[in-house]
């Protein structure tokens, strides 16, 4: 049996683990991406923020070496979920079971001056470009905002600015600059009104803006303005946008969407195409679109089919249940433990910031690497922090 598994980001990476741990070789996983290798969101922050240095956070595809499973660097070009046939310019596999974890990608062109006026710290490459431009930065106005939803890792705006006051601040520039957060929720974290406060408390305490329910829709450079929904304006020297989020252009090409994402059964994350799966930020389940909730579901899905191969009893259906890490600056982090439950106002609890919850995000990252990857990670800190 050939488990074809697309896209080698948390749910990929959970999948494959999972099945090479029950079946070693009686099992053929193929792993696809085209990417050379994994990155953590909050690798990208670190990098921009002059935390940790980019050549540390990339996790070599190269690496993977588990029995039964085999990692192709390719682009898919097209995927057939009636035949389970998938065409990438490597070649074509046929598959008995297809599990699509390709994500959402992000296209900053679709904000009006988005590219040539502001930055994004979103994909990789933006983020790590903007640890030069950051450092380059001699103080003003900064806004960071979002520009449509749903967008991936909603604590990621506010762990932003928060992170931002600190930078400023070491460098003696948080005097002569302003930090505003743009957003389109009600409040930074709806799951958690605890987290939320939280955080409203810590952009009070740092003179931070918090603007939301709003969109930003454009910039405008020859008059030094970010455009936001509602027709108002407010000036930037400093822009850092979430960009927008699609469905990439090859899982819409091959009809399993509607209204821009994959449906799937929330509690088995089966898709309407038989023997295919979606796990991610690539479906419309209802969780957030971040990285430990894809995790989670690919670890159901994985039961799924261990249950199926070992002709085994009914496995555990997904819960929705999640937990998120959250940078307060100065060291501190907290956590926010969330469940989706269908049918049920999510619950966010928050415990922290802290700096134990710090130190326990760092084992949340090693512990990781090791499992995935098999090798012990500790990023590496520029000289001079």
């Amino acid at each position: 049996m050939r488990i074809l598994v697309l896209g080698a980001g948390f749910g990929g990476l959970e999948m494959s683990t999972r099945l090479s741990e029950e079946f070693g070789d009686e099992l053929e996983v193929v792993l696809i991406d085209q990417n050379e290798g994994f990155v953590f969101g909050f690798s990208k922050l670190d990098v921009m923020f002059g935390r940790s240095l980019s050549s540390s956070v990339v996790h070599p595809y190269r690496d993977l070496a588990k029995p039964g499973m085999r990692f192709v660097q390719a682009t898919i070009t097209s995927i057939d979920p009636n035949a389970k046939h998938v065409v990438t310019d490597a070649g074509s596999f046929d598959a008995d079971i297809l599990v699509i974890a390709l994500g959402a990608d992000l296209d900053p062109s679709a904000t009006p001056g988005l590219v040539d006026a502001g930055h994004e710290f979103y994909t990789v490459e933006g983020a790590f470009a903007l640890r030069e431009v950051l450092s380059n930065f001699g103080g003003g106005s900064v806004v960071v905002g979002v520009t449509s939803t749903p967008f991936k890792c909603p604590p990621a705006p506010s762990e932003t600015v928060l992170l931002m006051h600190d930078f400023l601040t070491r460098r003696g520039m948080r005097s002569n600059s302003d930090i505003s957060l743009v957003m389109p929720l009600g409040v930074p974290i709806p799951p958690s009104p605890a987290a939320s406060q939280a955080l409203l408390v810590a952009f009070a305490e740092r003179d931070i803006n918090w603007l939301p329910e709003r969109l930003v829709t454009g910039l405008d450079p020859d008059r030094g303005v970010v455009m936001l929904s509602g027709g108002s304006e407010m000036p930037y020297d400093l822009f850092l946008g979430v960009p927008v989020h699609r469905v990439p252009a090859v899982v819409e090409a091959s009809g399993m969407t509607v209204e821009g994402w994959i449906p799937v059964n929330p509690r088995t994350l089966e898709t309407a195409y038989a023997d295919v799966y979606a796990v991610g930020d690539v479906t419309s389940v209802g969780t957030p679109k971040a990285g430990v909730f894809a995790e989670g579901q690919a670890t159901v899905v994985a039961d799924q089919i261990i249950s199926r191969v070992r002709a085994g009893g009914a496995p555990a259906s997904y819960d929705g249940r999640g937990t998120c890490y959250l940078e307060f600056g100065d060291g501190q982090v907290a956590r926010v433990d969330v469940a989706f439950l269908s049918g049920q106002a999510p619950v966010g609890v928050l415990e922290g910031p802290s700096h134990a919850i710090a130190a326990d995000k760092v084992v949340f990252g090693t512990s990781r690497i090791q499992r995935w990857f098999d090798r012990s990670w500790a990023p590496e800190e520029p000289s001079g922090l």
